[in-house]
């Protein structure tokens, strides 16, 4: 008896393959990678760290999410839409901020500017490390599932496609 009568004929992902070992560590990891990279980012006013180092280890945490239990599903969990979300209003915060310091009379994200005390303007730059963070995670989130999905072209094929249509427009 063959192989071929015993396996069912399915379409099978070589390149994913489900590990219980794997996906129990990443369940149990996940969650204090996932804080660390808000700690970071939190205490980016204080200390080392800041919004790009916490948005770098936020962002690796759903990269393990991926890697443990399949692209395709961790796709599906963070859609393009809230990867796009977290990036703009990771942008719109930073700006806001900046331009809030502008229209108080300093310079751009010039602290001082809004009349707060350290309490205050420490506040205001552990929401600015924040919104960096948003950032940062979310642009490596998209770029690893673009990269992963193989929607980016290289530049020869760029070319080529602009010479066919030129070709194509000679002809006609």
């Amino acid at each position: 008896m063959s192989t071929e009568e015993i396996e069912p004929t399915k379409e099978v992902n070589r390149i994913y393959v489900e590990s219980t070992i794997i996906m129990t560590t990443v369940r149990l990891v996940v969650p204090f990678v996932f804080a660390y990279g808000l700690f970071v980012m939190f205490h980016g006013a204080d200390s080392a760290g800041g919004g790009f180092q916490g948005g770098v280890i936020v962002a690796a945490s759903i990269l393990l999410v991926g890697f443990a239990f399949g692209i395709d599903a961790t796709r599906i969990w963070i859609s393009e839409l809230l990867t796009r979300m977290t990036i703009a209003t990771g942008g719109a915060i930073f700006v806001l901020i900046g331009i809030g310091s502008v229209l108080n009379g300093g310079a751009f994200l010039d602290y001082p500017a809004y009349g707060l005390d350290k309490t205050g303007i420490k506040y205001i730059i552990e929401i600015i490390e924040l919104a960096i963070g948003a950032i940062v995670s979310g642009v490596l989130i998209g770029l690893f599932f673009t990269l992963a999905k193989g929607d980016m072209r290289s530049g020869e094929d760029e070319q080529k496609s602009a010479e066919s249509g030129q070709d194509q427009e000679a002809t006609s």
